[in-house]
Order: C-alpha cells, then structure tokens, then sequence
C-alpha cells in the first residue's frame, strides 16, 4: 500500500474520530445558545479555560506517540507495553496537576476581567469538568496507543459511539428532559464526565480482551517508576505540551479578552472558535497519521521513507486546508444561523467566520510540522516560536489592538482584533516551522535532537 493511502485511511479514520470529539463542544454550544446569551457566555469561558488546562495535559501525552511507533517499528513490541506502563505515571501526575488548576480558576478570572455575574456557573461548570479530567486523560493515553500501533479504528468507534450519548443527555440534563432535573448549562458538564468514564472504562475493556494486544504484554505488573524512561518522556512531552498549551491558549484566551465587549460579542466569538476548532481536527488528524508513520519508519531504520510520510502528509493537509477555508467562507452565513436564533449574534458571527477561513489556511500547515517535527525530537525551538509568536504578537497585540491600540492604528474594540493579529501571527509560525521541517529531514534523527 503506497504512503498516501496509508495515510489518507489512517487520518480518515482518525478524523471521524475527533469530528465526534468536536461535535460534543458544537452540541453544547447549539444547545447553550437555546437557553441564553448568558448561558452561551458562561459556556465559552468555562470550556476556554478547561480547553487550555486539558489541551496542554494532553500534548503531554500525545508526545509519547513518535515514541512507541519507533518501538513498534524497531520490532520491540514487549518494550512498548513496560512504556505505556510508564506513561501511567506520567497521566496521574497531568491529571493531579490539571485538577488543582481547575478547581481554583479565579486568578483566570481576574486576570481577564471576566465580569462578576458569569463567576458562580464559570465555577460550577469547572468543578465537574475537573472530575472528567482523569478518565479524559488515560482515554487519551488509550488513543495515543492505538494511533502509534496503527489501530485508530477502535478509538473512533468509541468516539464516535460517545456521540449518540453525549447529546441527549446534555440536552436532557441542561432542560430537565426525561425527568432528569433542569441543570442549566451546568448540565453539559455532567454529560462530559459520563460519556468521558464510559469510553475510559470500554478502552479498558478492549485492551484486556482483544488479541491484537497480546503482543505488548500491556498487563504484566506495574513496575516502580523508572527514572530515565520518564525523564525521557519529559525532555520531549514538556514542550511538546507546553507548545500546544501557547498554542490553543493564545486562541482560547481570546474569549477570556473578549468577554468585556459583552455577551453577544462573546456568544458570536465563540461560534467562530466552535468552526475554528472543527476545522482543526483535518489537520491534526493528518498530522497524527503522519507522525504515526513517520516514527514508524526512523524506527525502522528507513529515512528516506520517514521523509516521505513527512512530505505526504503535509502536501495533504495543505490541500484540504484549501478546499475547506473555501467550503466555509461560502457558508458562513447560514452556518452562523444555524447556533444562534439571536440575529445580531448571527450577523457577527458570520464577518468572524470569514477570519476563520483565512487562520485555517496557516493553522493546518503548521499544526502537522509541529507533530512531524516532535518525529525528529525538535519541540524546543516550536516552544520558543509559539511563545513568541501567538502570545506575544497574536493575543498580546490582539488586546492592544482592541483596548490600547497599537501603532498608528486607534483602539478597536471588536473581535475582529483579535482574529486579525492571530492570522498574521499564525502565518509566520507557519512559515518558521515549514523551514525547521525542511531542515530536519535532511539530518539524521539523533542530530535533530533539540
């Protein structure tokens, strides 16, 4: 089977996946819309702030990816088992961390001015999402496996079977239907945490029973921490999850910023961020299956077939990027009607939709470089470019630009700020990323260490 197909149908599988993870977030907000601004408010803060916490935690195990490929590649597979085992260790002490963070938001709150009203749900609506974070992050674990090991079908089953249960019961514990009580927005966060336990423990489950496994020998004995396995894992998951933290932060913050133009600034915000956030899973459903593959072959001692996983895999995101910024600025009028019954909330939304067409275009180029790069062991020099690129020039400038102005340009307080400095900032970042690629290929994997 060539690369590209091997890579089409691993990403393929991959993003139906996370189109499932995503529709959770596009249910909750569709459903949030229905009950108010206030409520839509309450949503965008509370999971910007979650989205922020957990995508960080995430990366720091979504790095161990490149890790057991090179070992299924190398023909090591008992040695991937006594990783994963591990990588245990390593899941509890992001999960310790991450819960600390979210039970105590306040310092995230003050910092952003977010207006007093919203505090008590942004706070309800985090406690519970704290207790999600857990069975989220050894889910994730469980995903990463499958990806490095080329089983991505399983995990999107599972996904995918989330769905059918996320939905009606958010929607069933916000209203009160079905005899469930009336919850609020709150109720969206409950739904979470089931549907989060149930895939967690079905994971579980899988890889008890399903011979695939057995090679691995994942169900030997938890050995005692292992203190150069696990630093190794912190030399490439610290930035590597910090670098995803920069990154998503610098948009999710954006909400934060935004919230003191207002519920519906912020409501229209965030419907722009829920298609931004779609758009993503392409991206890094590529990004993903190339770095899968790519892993796959340094470990098989093969770079010139590493090289080329690299390269398919992202001519293919860049090909989709375009036909999908394209689909979307054509139907970011209706598709702003679809979330919100409010129309001046739809009219803005739809200008901020068209920025998003345009920040897709850049945020799928770099979004594979990144995992592709992290194949190569470089996730310092991303670290360094993210900080100053989207903190700096794209959050940072946005909120000049918005509330101080910035140069010869006066104060604009609108969303468009901010969307307008994360595009330029995105571009270059993209741009730098694309030449550390170009220059890691053509290197041995161990001088590309960094």
């Amino acid at each position: 089977m060539s690369e590209l197909r091997t890579i089409a149908r691993h990403a393929g599988t991959v993003l139906i996946g996370q189109l499932a993870v995503i529709a959770y977030g596009v249910a909750d907000t569709v459903i949030a819309g229905r009950v108010s601004p206030q409520a839509l408010a309450t949503l965008s803060l509370a999971s910007s702030i979650y989205i922020s916490v957990y995508v960080g935690l995430n990366g720091l195990i979504q790095s161990l990816l490149p890790i057991w490929a090179e070992l299924r590649g190398a023909g090591q597979y008992p040695q991937i088992g006594q990783s994963v085992r591990q990588g245990l260790y390593l899941a509890a002490g992001a999960g310790l961390l991450g819960i600390m963070v979210l039970c105590f938001p306040d310092p995230w709150l003050l910092w952003t001015d977010v207006p007093p009203a919203l505090w008590p749900e942004v706070h309800a609506y985090l406690q519970v999402l704290a207790l999600a974070l857990i069975p989220s992050l050894l889910f994730r674990m469980f995903s990463t496996l499958n990806q490095s090991l080329g089983y991505p079908r399983l995990v999107t089953w599972l996904q995918a079977g989330g769905l059918f249960v996320k939905v009606p019961l958010s929607a069933s514990l916000t209203f009160g239907l079905a005899g469930m009580p009336a919850l609020g927005v709150v109720g969206c966060a409950w739904a979470t945490l089931v549907v989060n336990s149930l895939m967690l423990l079905t994971g579980i489950w899988l890889l008890h029973t399903q011979s695939i496994y057995r090679p691995y020998r994942l169900w030997l004995p938890l050995e005692a921490p292992h203190g150069p396995t696990l630093r190794r894992f912190l030399r490439l998951g610290l930035p590597a999850g910090l670098s995803i933290m920069v990154e998503i932060t610098s948009f999710t913050l954006m909400a934060l910023f935004i919230a003191r133009l207002g519920a519906s600034a912020l409501a229209s915000h965030q419907i722009a961020a829920n298609m931004a956030g779609v758009l993503y899973m392409i991206p890094l459903a590529l990004g993903i299956a190339s770095s899968a593959r790519t892993g796959y072959w340094l470990g098989a001692n093969q770079p010139q077939r590493a090289r080329e996983a690299a390269r398919t895999g992202l001519t293919l995101a860049a090909g989709m990027a375009l036909v999908s910024a394209c689909a979307l600025w054509l139907a970011r009028e209706p598709l702003a009607q679809l979330f919100t019954a409010d129309p001046s909330v739809a009219l803005a939304a739809a200008v901020w939709l068209g920025w998003v067409a345009a920040y897709h275009l850049t945020d799928a180029v770099q979004t594979v470089c990144v995992f592709l790069l992290r194949c190569y062991r470089i996730t310092l020099a991303p670290l360094l470019i993210y900080t100053v690129m989207l903190w700096g020039v794209g959050l940072f400038g946005g909120y000049l630009l918005a509330y101080r102005g910035l140069g010869p340009w006066a104060a604009q307080p609108t969303v468009g700020s901010f969307w307008l400095t994360s595009f330029a900032a995105l571009a270059v970042v993209a741009l730098l990323f694309c030449a550390l690629l170009w220059r890691a290929v053509r290197v041995p994997p161990a001088a590309s260490d960094c």
